[in-house]
């Protein structure tokens, strides 16, 4: 599998400008030669494997059910799809991970904004039941060192997404010191902590140890060259972290990289392993289950003195053999969040090249020089929900009244919000003579009858998220990867966690190599 790469050396990179210059293949110019006009071009040895993630090798597959439909949703019909090459954590996000987050956030907004840190807290009281004692879960369950490598449950949708962009900027901010590029801050504040954006846009406060070499001639005129701060050409920074989209969850828990010989898959998997059944056939660990699961009514662990997977609710993320990825827990334990919008599949629904239901094209806001705008802390509502948080750079939705947007003229997408394209938006609604609706709803919305009555006929609606994968409370059924089930955004559970994911960017087999295919 792809292993991680070491950047190059900002050293390196000051040598490599001194040295023998790379010419142009197409012009015959310098590289990296102010007396040149300054372009710019680096050594580059392909993406380094972020912490915490696996690589996994895309390729095509049969996305959807794969057998009796027991629950009759109809809601996953088979199709063949291609899931480009990605990262996905080797384990769900832990409660000691999440409280690393908590930590980072209240040193960071706790003493002038202190609602942020509320805002990222767990729901413990999703542990608690009418007919149950669960108050030791609720009191001690995301806190307790007997809990640290479980992973954690009651965060919502939106909670997971805001911790995959916290992980990106801690992650490229240790970049940028182990790169020597940036002073650590041991003491970050609400007014200066790293933001991956807010440094590309040129408006972080921190302070740059070594900057790259700057070739412009524009700098370099007064012979007080300041150099420059990284930018994306130079391959320093990852890609962001970010919730995986059901394609690529499902692909990574089906693991078929196992079963593949020359194209052939030899062997369709109900489960991330092989074979019907959830226990392992292996002579050394014969009868242990493979996953976290309910066996049966009232069968939580088994029975005392030889449990059957020794977890009443959750386990240690490392409890149980991985798939053939190398990834831990896609089957049991926790289900987890994935990006799409809920809809039900059909073949024709979606695309079949990386396939993803929920986008919302934004575009950066800028003043009228240009000039990136940072983001406020705002509020949104009567219970005072933040929308946006300090320090940040500033986003909106594409629109008809920018002219820059240029909607108009794209071939591709006509508006920012897709979440609910051929599937609820006005091209798929019916007609209605008669207003069934709200009172006092505008006319236009009259017009037509949307296709989901969110809270009237139906739980689906735009921000109904899709959640994988079966839990410690599931039944096997639900630990099939095509199986797929979903709950409201802002909504938490005692069995939803979630894991991180990375686009693979370049070559999808691992660092290209010259003179070859890959």
């Amino acid at each position: 599998m792809n292993k991680s790469v070491k950047i190059l050396g900002i050293a390196g990179l000051f040598i490599l400008g001194a040295c023998g210059r790379e010419r142009s293949p197409v012009t015959g110019w310098n590289y990296n030669d102010p007396t040149n006009g300054g372009f710019e071009t680096n050594p580059y040895q392909g993406q380094e494997t972020g912490p915490g993630l696996v690589f996994v090798e895309g390729g095509t597959f049969t996305m959807g059910r794969v057998q009796d439909d027991v629950m009759s949703d109809w809601n996953n019909v088979p199709r063949r799809v291609t899931v480009s090459s990605f990262y996905l954590d080797e384990t769900e996000v832990t409660n000691t991970n999440y409280r690393e987050y908590l930590y980072w956030t209240y040193r960071v907004f706790g003493p002038n904004y202190p609602q942020i840190y509320v805002k990222a807290l767990p729901d413990t009281l999703v542990w608690r039941n009418k007919l149950a004692f669960m108050e030791d879960m609720v009191k001690y369950y995301f806190r307790h060192p007997s809990y640290q490598d479980y992973p954690v449950v009651g965060v919502d949708w939106l909670q997971a997404s805001d911790y995959c962009k916290w992980r990106t900027d801690r992650v490229n901010e240790y970049i940028l010191v182990r790169e020597g590029v940036i002073d650590w801050s041991p003491s970050p504040s609400d007014a200066d902590y790293f933001n991956t954006e807010e440094y590309l846009a040129g408006k972080w406060a921190g302070k740059t140890k070594v900057p790259l070499p700057d070739y412009n001639p524009a700098n370099n005129s007064n012979g007080n060259n300041a150099g420059r701060n990284v930018k994306i050409e130079d391959g320093i920074f990852l890609p962001d972290y970010r919730l995986p989209t059901e394609a690529e969850w499902e692909f990574a828990a089906t693991g078929l990289i196992g079963n593949t010989q020359m194209e052939l898959v030899s062997q369709r998997r109900i489960y991330p392993w092989n074979g019907h059944a959830t226990r392992n056939p292996d002579e050394k660990y014969i009868g242990q289950e493979l996953a976290n699961f309910k066996k049966s009514s009232g069968d939580y662990m088994g029975v005392a003195g030889d449990l059957n997977d020794a977890a009443d609710i959750t386990s240690p993320v490392f409890s149980y053999w991985p798939n053939d990825y190398g990834l831990y827990g896609m089957a049991g334990n926790v289900s987890e969040w994935v990006m799409d919008v809920y809809r039900p599949m059909m073949p024709y629904d979606g695309n079949d090249l990386k396939p993803y239901r929920g986008n919302e094209f934004s575009t950066q806001v800028k003043d009228q020089d240009g000039i990136v705008i940072q983001d406020s802390i705002q509020y949104d509502g009567p219970d005072s929900n933040i929308v946006s948080i300090p320090g940040q750079v500033k986003y909106r939705a594409v629109d008809n009244q920018h002219k820059e947007d240029n909607l108009a003229f794209r071939r591709n997408y006509h508006e920012s919000d897709e979440r609910n394209f051929v599937d609820g938006d006005a091209n798929s609604t019916e007609s209605n003579d008669k207003w069934n609706g709200p009172i006092g709803t505008p006319q236009s919305a009259q017009d037509k009858s949307l296709m989901y009555e969110t809270g009237s006929t139906t739980l689906i609606s735009d921000v109904t998220r899709v959640y994988k994968g079966g839990s410690w409370k599931d039944r096997a059924f639900w630990m099939s990867p095509g199986t797929r089930r979903f709950l409201d955004e802002h909504q938490a559970t005692d069995y939803i966690g979630f894991r991180c994911a990375m686009s693979r960017l370049g070559s999808p087999v691992g660092v290209a190599k010259a003179g070859g295919r890959y």
